[in-house]
This record gives C-alpha cells, sequence and structure tokens, in this order.
C-alpha cells in the first residue's frame, strides 16, 4: 500500500474542549477512492479536514506525508505536499480579496508552482481547467468576485484546485452554500477529477445522500471521534450503530405520510458519563457497559467498523487499522436513497 497520506491515532483539544479524538485515516495513492466523512456540527469533521492539510497540529497522534510527519518535513517536501493536498472549503467568497479580479486565485498557483514555461501557456491552462468544470472562461476571467454567483466561486475554487493536478483534494462541505441545482454539477465535477485524472478526494458534508452518491468509503463521526466506517453501500442501506440509523432516519423522503422520527431520537437525553460511549445520552439500545468505557470498533464485515458495544462479539478493529475497512469496493454512481 503506498500511503499518500496517513492519520494516526490524530486528537485535537482546545483548552477542555476535545474536538477530535483518536482518528486514524489512511489515503493510498495506488488506489484512488472517495471518501466521505459525515456527521452533524460539532462531531469533527472540519477538524479533521483541516488537520489533513496542515492546518491545524493535531495535539495528539501525527499526520504523516509519504512516510514523515507532517510537522517536520523539509521546505521543499512542504511545497510538494501543498501542491499535492489541495483543499476545498465550504464558503466560497472568503478565499477571495474582493479587491482582486477572480483571475488572481488562479494566476497565482501557476506562478507559484511554475506550472506555466510563460504567460500564454498559463492562460491556456487557466482557461482549460476553467472549462473542465463547466464554466466559460470569457464569462468569468476578469470580473471580480462579487459579481458572480456562489456556485460560479466555487467552482473556479475546483478548477484551482485542478490546475495543480493534486494527488488529493479535501472538500469541506464544499456545495452547502449553494442552491440545489448546482449542487451537482459540482459534485459531478469532483468526481470527474476522480475518476478522469485518479484523485482521491475526502468529502467532508452532513448530507448523507449527497456522500452515498458519490462516495466508495464512509466514516460517520459523533462528538469528535469515528462511530461507523466502510463501504458506503452497506453502511447507508443497513446502518449498525444507533446514530448512523438516526441520520438515515432522518432524509426527507417522498411520502403522503409523516413518518419523521426514530427510537433513537425519541431516546431520553441525559449526561454523557465520564468515560462512556459519547452517544449513550441519545441511545434506546444503551447497556451498562455503554457507562464504563468508549467502545472500540468491532470488524463486523470485511468493509465495515462500528463502535458499538452490541457487536462486542466480532474482532477489535484497532483504530490504526481503519484502512482495512476503507477500500475501493463500490464505484460511485447515480444511487438514491
Amino acid at each position: 500500500m503506498s500511503v499518500l497520506l496517513r492519520a494516526e491515532h490524530a486528537g485535537k483539544t482546545y483548552g477542555p474542549l476535545t474536538a477530535l479524538r483518536d482518528v486514524s485515516l489512511a489515503i493510498d495513492e495506488a488506489r484512488p477512492s472517495i471518501t466521505a466523512v459525515v456527521g452533524e456540527s460539532g462531531s469533527g469533521k472540519t477538524t479533521l479536514a483541516r488537520i489533513l492539510l496542515g492546518l491545524e497540529v493535531p495535539s495528539t497522534g501525527r499526520v504523516l506525508y509519504r512516510g514523515d510527519d507532517l510537522r517536520a518535513i523539509a521546505a521543499g517536501a512542504r511545497m510538494t505536499f501543498r501542491r499535492e493536498v489541495q483543499a476545498i472549503f465550504q464558503d466560497p467568497y472568503e478565499v477571495y480579496n474582493p479587491f482582486y479580479r477572480v483571475d488572481h486565485v488562479l494566476t497565482t498557483p501557476v506562478r507559484k508552482f511554475r506550472l506555466a514555461a510563460n504567460a500564454a501557456e498559463g492562460r491556456a491552462q487557466i482557461e482549460a481547467a476553467l472549462r473542465a468544470v463547466g464554466l466559460q472562461p470569457e464569462e468569468i476571467l476578469g470580473r471580480f468576485p462579487h459579481q458572480l454567483s456562489g456556485g460560479q466561486r466555487q467552482r473556479i475554487m475546483v478548477a484551482r484546485a485542478l490546475l495543480l493536478r493534486p494527488k488529493l483534494i479535501v472538500a469541506d462541505e464544499p456545495v452547502s452554500m449553494v442552491d440545489a441545482s448546482l449542487r451537482a454539477t459540482i459534485l459531478g465535477s469532483l468526481r470527474s477529477l476522480h475518476e478522469e485524472l485518479g484523485i482521491s478526494i475526502v468529502y467532508i458534508t452532513h448530507d448523507l445522500a449527497t456522500a452515498y452518491q458519490i462516495s466508495h468509503n464512509i466514516l460517520v463521526m459523533y462528538r469528535a471521534g469515528v462511530v461507523e466506517a466502510g463501504a458506503v453501500e452497506g453502511i447507508v442501506t443497513q446502518p449498525e450503530h444507533p446514530y448512523t440509523q438516526l441520520l438515515i432516519g432522518s432524509i426527507p423522503r417522498v411520502s403522503t405520510e409523516r413518518n419523521w422520527g426514530s427510537a433513537a431520537e425519541t431516546a431520553m437525553a441525559g449526561a454523557v458519563p465520564p468515560g462512556g460511549c459519547s452517544f449513550m445520552d441519545r441511545c434506546p439500545l444503551a447497556m451498562a457497559e455503554c457507562a464504563e468505557a468508549v467502545p472500540p470498533l468491532f470488524q463486523t464485515a470485511p468493509v465495515r467498523a462500528v463502535a458499538c458495544y452490541r457487536y462486542k462479539t466480532a474482532p477489535e478493529l484497532a483504530a490504526a487499522d481503519l484502512g482495512t475497512v476503507l477500500v475501493g469496493m463500490h464505484q460511485p454512481g447515480s444511487r438514491t436513497i
């Protein structure tokens, strides 16, 4: 396994607040995949994304880039890391300087990473990248950020990533601030980058429906930790962890009957016991041992792991071995829930 980027037991605390707890994840360069990281707000998704991008230093554990600790790599290797691991953030407007035309976010990486021999070649690369994400260069270049729609600004950031031909894109809620008509276009652009160029994608989202449509693998996070992980098909169609079941049950469906809510949603809320399962206060299936220790990941299938004591007869999976259940078993397609 040729690992491009690996998080080992990564954790992050801000004073008394635990934002991320013991998360391990590996991105295999030889087998590009799309991995979704899902969960509600505050579950640790964005913290994980920022740690993978080197924007945050983990309080515990480490991130390895091609086998070397990201905190200690040389300047040349860091420049290569910046090119090979790209980010697409939730709010595209924050990336732009309103005093510069949008060309600036495209010409800067061309110049900084010396992607072109001259200005004409750089311009041709920029125009090709824009067309690849469904934008017409003559309608985009020369304009200021406020003159473009949110969807156009976000697709420019996808084009910017495409310019650098990265090995990995970490996309943090890339479609949450655009309307529904543009979500399919942006996600389709990301999927095309994966299929045509072999780029791996870590797709951070709270939207299980879009995660199911484009991903091979999925990590479900709750209160800073991973509660279920594996191939997306099985987890979304037959969720095992009570929290994943709650998420699946909350997806709107076309029906003439109101069938909102689930057993997990109607469970009595209470205090989470120190050192116990983080979902215990919302879980209708909680047992006494759930209050005693955080459940480890149990490997319930070759491509499935779940942090729940109901599956304690299954082999225990070390967090560092999570990559064994995150494999490209299913090609993303136009699935529906």
